[in-house]
C-alpha cells in the first residue's frame, strides 16, 4: 500500500552486520519504492527491498561522497513528492552523528512526512562486537559519545570540544571518526590530564568479518594503530572497560570469523533457509554470486492437470524447497488449500526441503537418511513400489529418480519451476577472486559448480581449489569438481547446506589447530 503523498523513513542500518537492522527497519524496507543508502549500510540489506525498488547510492564514506547533502535532500524530496515510499538507509543510527536531524528538518520545512527508525549506533554495536562494554559497574558508570572529526591540535579555531573537560570525564570515551586524528586526540587527552597509561583501543570495520581491534594505552595506541595500518571506518575507545576485552572478546572467536565465502546457490524464497544468515552468524562475510536464477514456468498446463488429479497419486515427491514453494503457490492460485493433499503421502529429499514443507504445516512422510537422489530412490523403492508417484521438480537436473523409480512404480514428472542460467558473474566478485580476497566458494550441485567454472575467466579459474578453497555438498558434486581439475577442501556430511557449513567450520578449525 502506498502512503498517500509519499513519505520518507530515516532508517538506521546499524554499524555493518546486516543482522543488526531492527525488525521495524526490515518491514519498512520490504515496502520501499526507493532506497537511498549510505556506503556504510550493508549491501545485503538491499535484498530486503522489493526487486522493483529504485536503489540510489549516496556514498557518504570517509572522504568520499557520490551525492552531497543538498543532492541527497533533493532526491528524498523529489521521490516523496511523487507519492513514493522512500527509505533513507543510514549507517548506524540516523540521529547519532548521522545528519538524520538535518534531513528530517529539511523534509519538515518542505512539508513532507517523515519518520525516524532508530538503529544500533557504532558506539554500542562496534564496541560490543570487540568485547568492550561501554559501561561496567566496576569500571565505568558513564559513557560519552564524541566526534573526532576535527583535529584537537588545529590552530585555526575549528575545535568544538572541550578536551580539558573530556580528559576529566569519569567514564568511557567513545570517539567516532577519530582514526585520522588518533595521535592528536591521544596527545591532547594526556596533555589535559588523562593518565597516559589509560587503556585504549581502536576498532576498524566493527561488526564485520574484516573487524580488527588494536589495544594499547593512550601513549602507545597511535604508534600501534600506525603499524597496523588502521583505516576508516574506525572507532576509538578510551577507558578501563577496554581491559575487559581479554575475557569478553566473543565475535573474533567465532568459527568462521574473517572467512570470505562465495555463495553460488540461488537466492532463497521467503520461506527458504537463509544461507547467508547462517554463515554470517558464524562470523563469515558472504558474497552472493548465484549462477542460477529461479523462475516460474511459462506454461502451467502440466501442473494444473496434476493438481486437478491429485487423488490419483499415492506419493508426491519434492527435491527442493523451491519445488515446494512453486507447487503450493500454484495449488493455492487454483483455489485449493493443503486439504487437497490429504490423501497423498509426501517425500522430501532432505531436511531443508522438509523444513520448507513444515513452514506450510505439512510434515513429510519420508525423508531419507542420505539427502541425495540415490538415497531417496532407494527408500522410495521400498515403500512406493507399484504405486503412482508425482515428482514435482525443476525443468532440468539429474534423471536418476525418474529412471530408478520408473522401474518399480508409475511415475509422472512435472516441472514446477525453471532453472535459468545467469549470463555473467558480478565483475567485482571475479576481481575479488583474482586479488585473493576470497577464501571459499561453495558448490551445492554439479550444475551450479559447472556453470560457475564456465563463467570464470581463466586466471580466476586457476585460483579455485588452490588459494580459494572449494566446499562441495555431496560426492556427486565433488566428482564434478574432480573432472574439472578442482580440489575439494571440504565435503558436506550429511549432504545438506548445514552439513556444508559444518564441513567448512571443521576445515577452518583443523587449520587453526593443526595436529
Amino acid at each position: 500500500m502506498k502512503d498517500e503523498g509519499g513519505i520518507v523513513y530515516l532508517v538506521g542500518a546499524g554499524p555493518g552486520d546486516p543482522g543488526l537492522l531492527t525488525r521495524k527497519g526490515a518491514e519498512i524496507l520490504a515496502r520501499a519504492d526507493v532506497v537511498v543508502f549510505d556506503h556504510l549500510a550493508s549491501v545485503r540489506l538491499l535484498e530486503l527491498a522489493p526487486p522493483t525498488a529504485i536503489k540510489i547510492c549516496a556514498g557518504k564514506s570517509s572522504g568520499h561522497c557520490i551525492l552531497n547533502q543538498d543532492e541527497i535532500n533533493r532526491v528524498l524530496l523529489d521521490h516523496a513528492r511523487m507519492g513514493r515510499v522512500v527509505v533513507r538507509l543510514k549507517g548506524g543510527d540516523p540521529l547519532v552523528f548521522g545528519r538524520g536531524a538535518e534531513e528530517g528538518d529539511f523534509l519538515a520545512r518542505a512539508g513532507v512526512r517523515f519518520e525516524v527508525v532508530p538503529g544500533v549506533t557504532a558506539g554500542v554495536g562496534v564496541t560490543a562486537y570487540a568485547g568492550i562494554p561501554v559501561t561496567h559497574r566496576a569500571s565505568a558508570s558513564a559513557v560519552a559519545f564524541i566526534t573526532g572529526h576535527d583535529d584537537p591540535e588545529a590552530t585555526d579555531g575549528r575545535g568544538r570540544l572541550d578536551w580539558q573537560q573530556l580528559a576529566k570525564f569519569p567514564g568511557t570515551l567513545v570517539i567516532y571518526m577519530g582514526v585520522t586524528h588518533v595521535g592528536a586526540i591521544c596527545r591532547t587527552l594526556i596533555r589535559e590530564g588523562k593518565d597516559a597509561a589509560c587503556a585504549a583501543a581502536i576498532i576498524e570495520s566493527g561488526t564485520l568479518p574484516s573487524q580488527r581491534t588494536t589495544v594499547g594505552t593512550l601513549a602507545s595506541l597511535p604508534e600501534l594503530a600506525a603499524k597496523a595500518k588502521i583505516r576508516p571506518p574506525a572507532l576509538l575507545v578510551v577507558g578501563a572497560v577496554v581491559d575487559l576485552r581479554a575475557r569478553l572478546n566473543w565475535y573474533e572467536h567465532l568459527p568462521l570469523f574473517g572467512q570470505r565465502i562465495v555463495v553460488t546457490r540461488p537466492s532463497e524464497g521467503e520461506r527458504g533457509t537463509d544461507s547467508a544468515s547462517l554463515l554470517e552468524a558464524l562470523g563469515a562475510e558472504v558474497i552472493r554470486a548465484p549462477t542460477v536464477e529461479i523462475r516460474p514456468v511459462v506454461d502451467f498446463t502440466q501442473i494444473d492437470a496434476a493438481i486437478e488429479n491429485l487423488g490419483e497419486f499415492d506419493w508426491l515427491v519434492f527435491t527442493s524447497g523451491h519445488g515446494v514453494q512453486h507447487f503450493l503457490s500454484r495449488l493455492f492460485t487454483r483455489g485449493h488449500d493443503t486439504r487437497a493433499l490429504g490423501g497423498i503421502r509426501i517425500a522430501a529429499i532432505g531436511p531443508a526441503t522438509a523444513e520448507t514443507l513444515k513452514s506450510y504445516h505439512l510434515i513429510p512422510d519420508l525423508v531419507p537418511v542420505s539427502s541425495r537422489s540415490e538415497g531417496l530412490a532407494d527408500e522410495l523403492k521400498i515403500v512406493a513400489s507399484g504405486r503412482k508417484i508425482l515428482f514435482a521438480r525443476a525443468d532440468r537436473g539429474r534423471t536418476l529418480l525418474l529412471d530408478e523409480l520408473g522401474k518399480v512404480a508409475q511415475v509422472s514428472q512435472i516441472s514446477v519451476y525453471q532453472n535459468a542460467d545467469i549470463e555473467q558473474l558480478p565483475p567485482w566478485v571475479v576481481d575479488r577472486i583474482r586479488d585473493g580476497s576470497i577464501d571459499w566458494v561453495t558448490a551445492t550441485s554439479s550444475a551450479i559448480l559447472s556453470r560457475f567454472y564456465t563463467l570464470l575467466p581463466m586466471d580466476a579459474r586457476a585460483r579455485i581449489g588452490n588459494e580459494v578453497k572449494l566446499a562441495s555438498i555431496s560426492p556427486v558434486t565433488s566428482e564434478t569438481a574432480s573432472q574439472l581439475g578442482l580440489r575439494v577442501a571440504a565435503e558436506a556430511d550429511p549432504h545438506t547446506w548445514t552439513g556444508l557449513v559444518d564441513a567448512m567450520v571443521k576445515r577452518c578449525g583443523d587449520s587453526k589447530n593443526p595436529r
